[in-house]
């Protein structure tokens, strides 16, 4: 490629459901700057975040790897009580931080002569581990919390970053600091990965926004409806008596402020970028590192029709929204159907800056660029492997995705399951009875996946007792 190379800006949104914006289906939510963003370029209808929690996606995204691959197949706990979970089987082992020997996407770009910045959520390791250590310039709210505990509004009391004035919002404070960092950056190309802690719980917006949804839930005659269903209890030796339960409705007016919020705030980052001249020099990625948490802690949102939410192997687990922006080849309001993960981002963003391909590190995925050209991709499959009981209510399990047809496999019971999505993309009727020919081919290529990167398989627990 000739001439100035662009700069990307990845948007990941954690905990983001795959219907929780209102161009993606949402009737309550409202996001019009994020919708006309990501209707400026083209809109994967089929997206996937590589595991159904946050440290693994975020892992995948860094390196173009599985996170089986990588080793980082479970949210990080760095505490040390919360893993190995216990059930009928015990949790595989994991590695708790991005291995600093990855030649990630940030020390790749580094070396080709870009200025990286990460802004944000990173939940990948302790200290030593930590985005100025893996490659990234500057570093600003990137550390081991997997969410603000001391919540969103300041003092934070995030070690990367410093608290502002009482009452300041953190999705406000994080695009200031993103909108900063690339006013001052010159006329050099960047990367930005604003990984934004929103909308991860806790759930707090501004009473403003609050007070806009209860009154539009009103409107709607969605604030008396019973969204909150009881399900089973899923007990561990973890948590040990814990119930799901699911939200049918989207509903919940303090979610749907944060989105709004986030929205705005999106909103504001295109208008910045658009003043000084940037917008069309620059590559946009949203996406989302999981499903929407939809079956416990408040259980915030719906992903119907997708089933399940975060912590789950369904399609509400793991079916992300995901959209590329750059109008200098991307044609705007396309929709792709192409199967993308992960891993897929690393190569394609290469490939649109004109830099040469790291096959020897993002071996797992593959440039989507085909895709934004508009052209024929080869069917392939997608993998998953999630050897651990989920905070939600899911429990350990593999699985694979090849054109219409998805098998997961779940380790308690090496039982499995098979839904063809083109016609049931709720995963309300298990096929594995009527097609026992489907299940064997695919089980077989999950396996010989399985093996060829020896991934960690959670083994069974000598005190369990039904």
């Amino acid at each position: 490629m000739s001439g100035k190379r662009p700069n990307v800006l990845m948007i990941l949104i954690d905990d983001m459901g795959w219907k929780d914006l209102s161009c993606c289906g949402s009737s309550f939510y409202e996001s019009p700057n994020i919708d006309k963003l990501m209707r400026r370029g083209m809109m994967f209808d089929n997206a996937y975040a590589s595991c159904p929690v946050c440290s693994p996606s975020r892992a995948s995204i860094l390196t173009g790897k599985y996170p089986a691959t990588v080793g980082v197949t479970d949210w990080i706990d760095n505490s040390g009580e919360c893993h190995p979970v216990k059930g009928r089987l015990i949790d595989a082992p994991y590695i708790k931080h991005l291995p600093l020997e990855e030649y990630n996407l940030a020390r790749c770009m580094h070396d080709h002569g870009y200025r990286t910045y990460h802004v944000g959520k990173w939940h990948l390791g302790t200290s030593e581990y930590y985005p100025d250590r893996q490659g990234f310039d500057v570093n600003i709210g990137g550390c081991h919390l997997g969410h603000p505990h001391h919540g969103y509004f300041s003092p934070y009391h995030i070690e990367t970053l410093e608290d502002g004035p009482e009452g300041e919002y953190l999705t406000d404070r994080l695009t200031d600091e993103a909108i900063r960092l690339i006013a001052a950056n010159g006329d050099e190309p960047f990367l930005m990965d604003l990984w934004h802690y929103t909308v991860h719980t806790p759930t707090m917006a501004k009473e403003e926004d609050i007070m806009h949804f209860r009154r539009k839930a009103e409107r709607m005659g969605i604030d008396k409806v019973e969204a909150l269903v009881p399900g089973e209890h899923f007990p561990t030796m973890h948590k040990k008596d814990q119930r799901v339960t699911r939200r049918i409705i989207q509903s919940d007016v303090v979610y749907a402020a944060m989105i709004l919020n986030l929205d705005q705030n999106i909103g504001r980052l295109m208008a910045a970028l658009e003043e000084m001249g940037k917008l069309d020099d620059t590559i946009i990625i949203l996406t989302s590192d999981n499903g929407g948490l939809s079956t416990a802690e408040s259980s915030p949102t719906c992903n119907f029709p997708a089933r399940e939410g975060k912590g789950w192997m369904y399609e509400g687990g793991t079916r992300v929204p995901l959209s590329i922006t750059w109008p200098k080849m991307v044609e705007s309001g396309i929709h792709s159907q192409v199967p993308t993960s992960s891993p897929d981002l690393y190569p394609t963003i290469l490939e649109l800056c004109g830099l040469p391909a790291q096959p020897q590190q993002h071996i797992d995925g593959i440039s989507l660029v085909p895709a934004l050209r508009c052209q024929e991709m080869a069917p392939r499959p997608l993998f998953w492997h999630y050897p651990h009981y989920g905070n939600q209510g899911g429990t350990p399990g593999s699985s694979v995705r090849l054109g219409r047809w998805k098998l997961i496999e779940f380790f308690e019971d090496m039982r499995c399951e098979l839904y063809d999505l083109d016609e049931d993309p709720s995963e309300a009727f298990d096929l594995s009875s009527v097609q026992p020919e489907k299940v064997d081919e695919l089980r077989r290529l999950l396996h010989d996946w399985r093996d060829s990167i020896e991934a960690r398989i959670p083994q069974p627990n000598p005190d369990w007792k039904d």
